[in-house]
């Protein structure tokens, strides 16, 4: 049985010389210091004067910083396991005088030496902002920049769309576009937190840029500041890499749900009534679209504006901050599929309006008037309202009129 990676740390300790902080602090300018760790751990703060050679490719290129292989070497890692295999491979490739720092930087630390910031650039200030993100074997540099080259269109930045856009900003997505025709209400503040006080009366897209912009400089953020409609969809829609819908408007969810269709782009959906919200995803032909789900509409009388009926605020942040995880995840390639790795289930919802050999519906925001015995309850609740985004379009179809919710 080969030995495990503690086992194999145990036995390379045991090979070379550790060495304590104590006894390193005062020989700081006598030796060379020589940070084992990952560019994203270094642009964190290093030992004063320290060279930065990843582990991986210390035995290549070492010799171009310590062609003496006479010379005094420390090596140093986060708290000392890799700097030992470290040692201990410079030793087998002829170095004479390694040494390991005990503890790593981390005891060096707590033993109250000062750590030194490393030069900043525009590349290392890319590292400390992810290096949360970075250190996840599921996203990695690579997943970070397929995060960063990803492309991802909001549609609505109200109680939904503000919390996703702005993780979705955060975690360096590349590309935002943001999807809103409407301007910034006082009653939004409660909910939107994009916005605030001073940007009342300022189109939503608009505010929201400002935002994102100040959160995060690497984004590009598109700002239309039109309603989704038929005429529009698909050029507003084509080119991004996911869809989040963020939008309290039956038509223009199935508006969205038709252009995702066509353009085969997947669908981050959320939606919020009261104090209950969901989330879900919609991958074009390879399960459920929202008209599989929902063929039609709830009726009008059992919609209620959500003047009416109501919604805490924090439902639509909780909501929209679950969105995120999900174009992220497959931007970033962490996930072969959305449904957390595992394989999409159709339940008891047929394929009726997405299956392949269906084709293509034509992008049109069409609803039809669904009876009020078929609307139960436990359907309506499924069907919830999806926050106050405010991304509306053609009300004027038949089982829908402006402002309905559910």
């Amino acid at each position: 049985m080969p030995p495990t990676y503690h086992e194999l740390v145990a036995q390379a300790k045991s090979r070379i010389r550790e060495i304590a902080a104590a006894e390193l602090e005062p020989r700081l300018g006598e030796v060379l210091l020589v940070d084992t760790r990952e560019p994203y751990e270094h642009a964190l703060g290093t030992l004063p004067g320290a060279v930065l050679v990843p582990r991986g490719v210390l035995e290549s290129q070492l010799p171009a910083v310590a062609p003496d292989r006479d010379r005094e070497i420390v090596v140093f890692c986060a708290v000392g396991n890799r700097s030992a295999l470290a040692a201990a491979a410079l030793q087998e490739a002829g170095y004479t005088r390694v040494s390991s720092l005990a503890g790593g930087i981390r005891g060096w630390a707590s033993a109250g030496y000062a750590i030194a910031a490393a030069p900043l650039s525009p590349a290392t200030d890319h590292l400390v902002r992810y290096q949360r993100q970075l250190v996840l074997p599921q996203v990695g540099e690579k997943g970070q920049r397929r995060l960063l080259a990803s492309k991802v269109a909001i549609v609505g930045a109200g109680g939904l769309g503000s919390p996703a856009a702005l993780y979705l900003a955060a975690a360096g997505v590349g590309t935002i576009a943001l999807i809103d025709g409407d301007r910034v209400e006082v009653s939004n503040l409660q909910r939107q937190i994009l916005h605030d006080s001073h940007r009342v009366g300022q189109p939503k897209v608009e505010s929201a840029r400002r935002t994102l912009s100040d959160l995060n400089p690497e984004v590009e953020v598109r700002t239309h500041p039109v309603r989704l409609s038929a005429a529009n969809a698909l050029e507003l829609l084509g080119g991004y890499d996911v869809v989040v819908d963020g939008t309290d408007s039956y038509p223009t969810r199935y508006l969205i749900n038709d252009a995702s269709l066509h353009l085969r782009v997947p669908v981050v959906h959320g939606s919020v009534f009261r104090f209950e919200g969901q989330a879900t995803t919609f991958l074009p032909y390879a399960g459920p679209c929202y008209r599989c789900l929902f063929p039609a509409p709830p009726p009008p009388e059992l919609a209620l504006p959500c003047a009416e009926a109501g919604v805490l605020g924090a439902v639509p942040g909780i909501v929209g901050s679950i969105e995120p995880p999900r174009p992220s995840s497959c931007c970033s390639g962490s996930a072969s599929r959305w449904w957390d790795g595992s394989s999409p289930t159709t339940s008891s919802a047929s394929h009726r309006y997405c299956s392949a050999s269906t084709g293509i519906r034509s992008v049109r925001p069409v609803v039809t008037r669904r009876t009020r015995r078929s609307w139960s309850t436990t359907t309506r609740r499924a069907h919830l309202e999806a926050g106050p985004a405010e991304a509306g379009e053609d009300h004027s179809q038949r089982g829908c009129r402006p402002g309905t919710r559910p």
